[in-house]
């Protein structure tokens, strides 16, 4: 019986850590953080150009922001397709076009 209790403890360690992954993984895909990184990208290259004196710092400053944005909106994508053709077997059966989960 104690091989029993050691495999429950197991179990619950396993699923106390996937909680905090899932938390995690909210976090990574939040538009709270996509927007708070922005903000802070935007300051830091702000500061950063009107330090060294440049011209409109903060209209200048936009441009590698939205390089930012635009990064975080179709980096998904692209990783959803290169998940698809180079790692076909991390994909759920759901996620598969019918034709290619009907070969099963």
């Amino acid at each position: 019986m104690p091989d029993l209790e050691v495999l429950k403890t197991e179990v619950e360690k396993l699923k106390t850590r996937n909680k905090r992954v899932e938390a995690n993984k909210a976090w990574e895909t939040s538009f709270t953080r996509k927007v708070t990184l922005a903000g802070l990208t935007y300051f830091v290259i702000g500061l950063t150009l009107t330090t060294i004196k440049n011209p409109d710092p903060w209209i200048n400053a936009i441009i590698p922001t939205l390089g930012f944005l635009l990064s975080t909106l179709s980096l998904p994508y692209i990783k959803d397709v290169w998940e698809r053709y180079r790692h076909p077997e991390f994909i759920s059966g759901s996620q598969m076009k019918d034709s290619e989960t009907s070969s099963e």
